[in-house]
């Protein structure tokens, strides 16, 4: 296993992060300020800050074709930003929002992109190019709660939208004169704006922390705060699912997910590493961590195990001998993102870029 490129930028936690798509640019929320980081042999070197939001930023994406950025925040705000004459500079986007924006993703299309919020709605923006600003379309039923994470169909109509009601929901964002008319798929035909394609639920209603679908997106899966991934394959429209699958996690939860293969999904969260799950309709489990410092600490003793052995070391020593300042594991806490870094001739993705509360963002190689 080859060794992961690491960059530890701050000692602040990281919401979100992006990479151009030629990897000269590396965005990153911190507080309320966005970082732009520009490659310089094999760091990055701080470049620019984007300033606008005046609460915390949780969401950034950079369109992998025209660069543009965008972002959202607790602020209830979002920008669209671009870049001009050397400096970026943003566009307010009309949410119309009463709560915080909690993520943001760019369709594949690039014609517009998506937005959760608190306010129980998720926002679908594009350019309204008569009046020279980005507006929104609200999908609202049958949201019930906050939604905390968006995932686009390779379609660019299809929206993976996942809530703290426990439900990770496939809705579609068609809006008119912006789209053309989708591909019939496994998710249905007819699909007008806030068509609910399929509504899906965790073994135990814990809030859903990521959504994603496979690249044919003839799939989705979704990671909850309950230690699982469901993964679900519809099963036309108006039938129930041909296949629902949950996986349960190793240890802490997954916050995030990322399919990085048609039978292969990358999960990273409270354990602090990525871990690599292969699998298809008829079954699903994890294969192994791609942090081999994680891997080589092996099976765990149970807490009562643990805590026994640390008794009788000190009772023999005097000391427990145990450094608990340090993690056995690349990142140091919590991975909050999982993103796409290179993509294989296959379409497949070859390496993966995570970011976590410990202030790093590191690339590794599947």
């Amino acid at each position: 296993m080859s060794t992961p490129e690491i960059h530890h930028l701050f000692h602040a936690g990281i919401a979100d992060h992006s990479f151009s798509s030629d990897h000269t640019t590396l965005a990153v929320t911190r507080d309320s300020t966005i970082d732009l980081y520009a490659r310089s042999g094999n760091t990055y070197t701080h470049r620019d800050t984007l300033l606008g939001h005046d609460k915390l930023v949780t969401g950034v994406d950079i369109a992998p074709r025209s660069g543009k950025i965008v972002t959202c925040s607790q602020d209830r705000n979002a920008y669209v930003w671009e870049q001009s004459n050397g400096t970026w500079k943003p566009t307010l986007v009309l949410l119309r929002i009463n709560r915080a924006a909690t993520s943001v993703r760019w369709s594949p299309s690039e014609d517009k992109f998506a937005v959760g919020s608190g306010a129980r709605v998720a926002a679908v923006c594009y350019f309204e190019s008569e009046n020279d600003w980005w507006v929104s379309k609200h999908l609202k039923k049958p949201l019930r709660s906050t939604v905390t994470c968006v995932a686009w169909h390779p379609n660019s109509v299809l929206l993976g939208v996942g809530s703290t009601d426990g439900h990770a929901r496939v809705l579609s964002a068609f809006v008119k004169g912006v789209d053309e008319r989708p591909a019939p798929s496994a998710w249905g035909e007819r699909l007008p704006f806030n068509t609910v394609c399929g509504e899906f639920l965790n073994q135990t209603a814990g809030w859903v922390r990521g959504v994603g679908f496979s690249p044919s997106g003839d799939a989705m899966a979704f990671c909850g705060q309950d230690s699982t991934v469901t993964v679900v394959y519809p099963g036309g429209e108006g039938e129930a699912p041909r296949s629902v699958v949950s996986v349960n996690a190793v240890g802490l939860p997954w916050a995030d997910l990322l399919w990085v293969g048609e039978g292969e999904i990358v999960c990273a969260g409270y354990d602090c590493a990525p871990y690599l799950l292969r699998g298809d309709a008829s079954g699903w489990s994890v294969s192994h961590s791609l942090d081999s410092t994680a891997a080589s600490k092996g099976a765990q003793p149970s807490g009562e195990e643990s805590a026994l052995n640390m008794f009788k070391q000190m009772d023999l020593k005097g000391t427990s001998r145990r450094d608990d300042t340090k993690l056995k594991s690349v990142h140091q806490n919590t991975i909050t993102k999982v993103r796409s870094y290179e993509v294989d001739g296959q379409g497949n993705v070859s390496r993966i870029s995570t970011s976590g509360v410990d202030g790093r963002v590191v690339v590794w190689d599947l």
